[in-house]
């Protein structure tokens, strides 16, 4: 393993926090720096010397700076190996300077896609020379060193104070390992933008941001997470998250969203289905009601609202043992007393959008869909009975229908009054998801008169909607679309059963 002093460095940066430290460094070292356009102004104001590229290569900066590093001279540099006598021989005869480190980043693509940017202001965003020089100078790490984000500023500056300069193969090679981790995620994010509509078959996932967990679903299993948890969270109490809680959070967030700007909206999940839902005038309501559509299940439940939670909800929620609390914000009161137990996780959701696309592996290869992003409304609806469902049994139809989207088919909900009753969630059979609810719903001394029915696709056979009459279900939505529907909508007319069609089947599986 052969060690390297540097001796000169190339450092043009978009960003420059963090870097007035290692300039300083590498002036102390007396190596030389040569720099561009905005970074060779920001050394020349520390007072510290800087050699332009224009300098070297006898070419300015052209066509509105697209184009500065982009010469023979610069890359030569770079790319030159040091013990090859050929190598040195054409530098000697081109006038090609040494250069032993790069100091490079790149303009902000993803920031400026995130921005709501026009397009043309994206394309600018796209790093033609900083990603050369990364490459260029990552694949010498024989003889180079590549610092190619700011994010290892403070590690590459440890190094310059500790090694003075000197650099081991291992160190140029951990980091030429960073660079092409940011060239290649860099790319992906470009061929993303370029790629939204899918028309090309391919898939290209990089998330930079992993999180090693303390196992996977079950502890003889490894788990990561790979993902920005810190922008989509703000957390504020408890221990790490486990792959599980990561999994029913998940679920807790995208079914609240569905009730994002609407009345206090609660919900207790438990293995990703709600097991209690409600909305109410008040928070503290609607905590209280869902808690009883499952009190037993309740118990080390991911609990979530889209509302603040208040002092008197959270002394009703810290009677539960409950794994997470999610919500847009906490009063002090409430935290005060949330935070009573140590391992009670909190997190504030954060207004932050999530994929467009969803992603799961399958056989030897993955499975990608778009985001069902389509809920169920009033303009959805088509009557299909002689009776009408009543401005009352819309909303709840509504209601049950946008939860009956986030849970497991095949599925039915059942609802009264914006209240989870019950559901049968992952049957096998429709029938089966329906007498699962309605049992539970009884257990829990559900009065069903007057509840509502959703399903997550058709009734083949009139029977779920002749076992749900018979326990006093009133009105029903689901998507239709069987051949067989004349059969359900019969029975609906024959016994005073009001029915809604949706066209719109929520599978979830």
């Amino acid at each position: 393993m052969s060690n390297k002093t540097i001796s000169s460095a190339l450092i043009s940066v978009f960003s420059k926090d963090g870097l007035e430290p290692i300039v300083k460094k590498l002036n102390d070292l007396n190596v030389t720096i040569y720099s561009t356009g905005g970074t060779e102004k920001f050394i020349k104001d520390l007072g510290i010397t800087v050699i332009p590229v224009e300098d070297v290569t006898s070419y300015p900066s052209i066509l509105g700076g697209r184009v500065k590093t982009l010469h023979p001279k610069v890359f030569g540099g770079i790319l030159n190996r040091q013990n090859h006598e050929g190598d040195a021989a054409e530098l000697a005869e081109f006038d090609i300077p040494q250069i032993d480190l790069v100091i490079v980043d790149l303009y902000p693509f993803e920031k400026t896609v995130a921005s709501g940017a026009s397009n043309q202001d994206i394309i600018e965003k796209i790093d033609i020379g900083g990603i050369s020089l990364i490459r260029a100078a990552a694949k010498n790490y024989a003889d180079v060193t590549c610092v190619s984000s700011v994010d290892d500023y403070a590690e590459f500056l440890e190094l310059l104070e500790t090694k003075n300069g000197e650099t081991s193969e291992d160190d140029r090679k951990r980091f030429a390992a960073k660079a092409f981790n940011v060239s290649s995620h860099y790319d992906t994010a470009i061929f993303n933008y370029f790629n939204q509509n899918h028309d090309e078959a391919v898939l290209k996932i990089s998330e930079t941001k992993g999180k090693v967990l303390r196992y996977g679903e079950n502890p003889h299993q490894k788990g990561f997470f790979f993902g920005d948890f810190d922008a989509m969270f703000t957390k504020l109490h408890g221990k790490e998250l486990s792959y599980n809680n990561l999994l029913d959070v998940d679920a807790a967030v995208n079914l609240i969203l569905e009730f994002k700007g609407e009345a206090p909206t609660f919900a207790i999940l438990k293995h990703n289905n709600a097991c209690g839902f409600a909305q109410r005038d008040t928070v503290h309501q609607a905590y209280v009601d869902a808690l009883a559509g499952d009190p037993v299940s309740a118990f080390g439940g991911i609990l979530i609202c889209n509302t603040e939670i208040d002092k008197v909800t959270a002394e009703e929620i810290h009677k539960l043992f409950c794994e997470v609390v999610i919500a847009p914000s906490f009063s002090q009161d409430a935290l005060e007393i949330l935070k009573g137990k140590k391992n009670r996780i909190l997190l504030v959701l954060n207004d932050v959008e999530l994929p467009k696309t969803t992603v799961r592996t399958c056989l030897n290869g993955v499975l990608v869909q778009e985001r069902d992003a389509k809920t169920d409304g009033k303009d959805d609806l088509t009557t299909v009975t002689k009776v009408t469902p009543t401005p009352e049994q819309i909303d709840d139809l509504i209601f049950a229908s946008k939860l009956c989207k986030h849970t497991k088919s095949n599925t039915i909900v059942l609802a009264k009054n914006k209240q989870l009753c019950a559901s049968g969630t992952g049957q096998t059979s429709r029938v089966d998801a329906l007498n699962q609810a309605i049992h539970k719903a009884k257990s829990f001394n559900f009065d069903l008169d007057g509840a509502v029915m959703a399903s997550d696709a058709f009734f083949p056979f009139p029977d779920c909607v002749e076992i749900a009459d018979k326990a006093g279900i009133k009105a029903v939505i689901q998507p239709g679309g069987s051949i067989k529907d004349e059969l359900s909508i019969n029975y609906c007319n024959e016994n005073d059963v009001a029915m809604v069609f949706t066209g719109t089947r929520h599978f979830k599986h």
